[in-house]
């Protein structure tokens, strides 16, 4: 193996991490496909402003109502069996999307129906997802692991994707969707690879990434207890919370993004679209610190350090009145954003013991997106009424109370998982 790859790819996380890797490049490469062409196709059969979001909220609100069941069912069932079904099942309704657009009967009701169904395979996969590294390497690892994640939902998801996206529907608007089926399959491929390992609790091997329950049990019943694991857990619970907040805070100031680049700052379209990318270019320095910051500073450190840096990055955009200052400042939120989604998880995972790990991480998506959900209308409402850097201002005063009430807490949430036994592998 070349030093590039091993640096890349180290061997002592083994070869079923190298495939889930893999698997999630591809995937976030049709995904970010997508990211562009979906809102395209949207565009190109409506000019209602409430439709174009309605599409948007169509593909989040599944995590809502099926979050939880999500959870469950990637606790009970073969883990891996899970993703390749529910994938499978994401590439059929796109496949099916891409018929319906070659035929010509392509209509706003067909693109809003197809993306539901989507989002709704989407939580399913990507709650399973979620759980799989956990149980393929040591918990020391778990931060490397997360940050090659993370880097390819970056690069693919967020920076590649999306400019081929534009550029395949400007050829045909078929053609992007096409070109995520194929990604979609393939990431489908690649994590059949993925051996079958034991249970990190019993050290059975009953399913390829799993435990199974000793006994038959109801589906609400595995609802209930894993949100009573989570309700007497207190890091993980507090870590939710902050995460719910954050969200709905971070929401409500970016749901005015670009009016207030436009009329506040007095940006072009290009300017606006500059703010965008800083943030990507941001990710990017984020992704090359993250190695050397979890060598050198203490996971709670960094927690405090990056929901700090949230605080005052929502003051400096409140404060200022200079575009090329705005984009900076998106930079820095970047970078220190995806440090903060790749420690977020990491402790989540550690804190979490293997037969709990699909109904918490349900438990945090519901948080993200109910948070964005709720945020985006917050920010709505209260720029229509004080102005549109008045967000900014909620989002400043509701992050900095919340960093005050749990200042003390992230020490503890930060090692919440030193007593749990490592995962057992193959």
């Amino acid at each position: 193996m070349s030093p590039l790859v091993e640096r890349i790819l180290p061997s002592r996380m083994g070869r079923d991490f190298r495939w889930l890797m893999a698997s999630s490049w591809t995937s976030n490469i049709g995904d970010g496909i997508a990211l562009a062409a979906g809102p395209l196709l949207v565009a190109s059969q409506t000019d209602s402003a409430f439709v174009v979001a309605l599409a948007a909220l169509l593909q989040r609100l599944p995590w809502l109502v099926f979050g939880l069941w999500a959870g469950a069912l990637a606790d009970r069932l073969d883990r891996r069996r899970v993703v390749m079904i529910s994938d499978t099942l994401r590439a059929g309704v796109i496949a099916v999307l891409c018929l319906v657009i070659v035929t010509g009967r392509i209509n706003i009701g067909v693109i809003l129906v197809a993306m539901t169904l989507y989002g709704v395979a989407e939580v399913f996969a990507d709650t399973t997802t979620s759980t799989l590294l956990p149980m393929m390497v040591d918990k020391a690892d778990l931060g490397t692991g997360n940050q090659r994640l993370q880097a390819g939902f970056l690069t693919c998801n967020q920076l590649l994707g999306p400019p081929v996206g534009a550029f395949l529907f400007a050829i045909g608007s078929v053609w992007p969707f096409a070109v995520q089926v194929i990604c979609v399959l393939l990431a489908v491929l690649l994590v059949s690879r993925i051996a079958r390992s034991r249970t990190a609790s019993t050290g059975q091997e009953p399913c390829s990434t799993d435990q199974q329950p000793a006994e038959p049990s109801h589906i609400r019943r595995d609802i209930a207890e894993g949100l009573r694991w989570i309700w007497q857990h207190a890091a993980v619970r507090t870590l939710a919370l902050v995460i719910l907040v954050f969200n709905v805070t971070w929401a409500a100031a970016w749901s005015v993004l670009v009016l207030w680049s436009r009329d506040h700052l007095g940006m072009s379209e290009v300017g606006y679209g500059l703010l965008t990318t800083g943030t990507g270019v941001g990710g990017l320095i984020g992704t090359a610190l993250y190695g050397a910051v979890e060598r050198r500073f203490a996971l709670a450190t960094v927690m405090r350090v990056c929901l700090l840096l949230e605080v005052l990055t929502h003051l400096a955009l409140a404060l200022t009145d200079a575009g090329w200052l705005a984009i900076v400042i998106m930079v820095e939120f970047g970078a220190y954003g995806f440090i903060w989604g790749t420690v977020s998880n990491t402790v989540r995972q550690r804190a979490v013991p293997q037969q709990y790990q699909g109904r918490v991480s349900a438990v945090y998506m519901m948080c993200v997106f109910g948070g964005l959900i709720a945020g985006q209308a917050i920010g709505g409402l209260i720029a229509e009424q004080w102005g549109l850097v008045a967000p900014f201002w909620f989002a400043f005063a509701g992050a900095g109370i919340t960093l005050i009430l749990v200042w003390r807490q992230l020490a503890s949430i930060a090692h919440a998982g030193d007593d749990l036994p490592e995962p057992t592998r193959p």
